[in-house]
């Protein structure tokens, strides 16, 4: 079985190829190719299929075999991956998530092949704040949808963010019954913020595209940040652009492959 692993910013998944044949027991095989030390290493698997409303389908698993709805940094690299293997020609496309139709606007480099691409991520969904108790502390968060599910924890200072001992219990925790990814965010000024991100079913990833925009819809909500804004994570740098005339977040970032691999057939 041939796979290539992709990054985006360091948010790394396996790509399959299936827009002629798909593996079976897709959940399985993405726990198994994502573990770090006895599989390939990654945050999840994607599989590309043909579109039957887009041009292509992007559908997400998680390193624990979860269903993914939508991934910026993922669906980014599936733009890059179908240009340069040749799958289509054109520079703007229509991919189907299970979070809904996601156009993409790629952008070549100084090679013929796509260096970055711009998403627009659709409209964020802003709830109220709502206050979580987890081993008996309270901690305010903003619940955003971004087609999945964030709940955004502003914190000072991300050094000393709680990512690793909170954001696995606030991932479950019974206010959010399919579970959630868990942003803590720094506003540093109205054109920067940070963030560190504990994914839904991967852990803390070196980035999160439909986190850097979740926080970008909730610091815009609290008046924090102007309507185009740079979201700094530990593997890099996001641009944001709010359209104000459609309410979507327009997204841009790179997108690298990082080897290709064949696997020998899977037991």
């Amino acid at each position: 079985m041939k796979f290539t692993k992709m990054e985006g910013l360091g948010n790394d998944y396996i790509y399959l190829n299936c827009t002629m044949e798909v593996p079976p027991n897709l959940p399985d095989l993405a726990q198994r190719l994502s573990h770090r030390h006895l599989g390939v290493g990654a945050d999840g698997l994607i599989c590309i299929r043909r579109g039957t409303q887009g041009d292509f389908c992007m559908e997400m698993y998680n390193a624990d075999g979860s269903r993914g709805e939508m991934c910026g940094n993922g669906i980014r690299c599936l733009g890059k991956y179908v240009y340069d293997r040749g799958l289509t020609r054109k520079m703007e496309l229509s991919i189907e998530t299970s979070a809904g139709l996601r156009q993409l606007w790629l952008h070549i480099g100084e090679t013929t092949e796509v260096d970055s691409v711009t998403v627009d991520m659709g409209a964020p969904i802003v709830e109220d704040v709502v206050a979580l108790c987890v081993n008996e502390h309270i901690f305010h968060g903003t619940p955003v949808s971004m087609g999945n599910p964030h709940i955004i924890i502003p914190w000072n200072d991300l050094a000393t963010a709680p990512v690793q001992s909170v954001g696995p219990l606030l991932e479950v925790h019974p206010q959010f019954p399919n579970r959630t990814n868990v942003s803590f965010m720094s506003v540093a000024d109205v054109n920067n913020i940070h963030l560190r991100e504990w994914e839904r079913g991967s852990g803390e990833t070196l980035a999160c595209g439909t986190g850097a925009c979740a926080c970008f819809a909730a610091a815009r909500a609290m008046g924090r940040c102007h309507d185009a804004v740079t979201v700094h994570l530990p593997g890099g740098a996001l641009k944001l652009i709010w359209q104000v005339e459609t309410g979507h977040i327009l997204m841009t970032g790179p997108a690298h492959t990082v080897f290709d691999g064949t696997l020998p057939a899977l037991s």
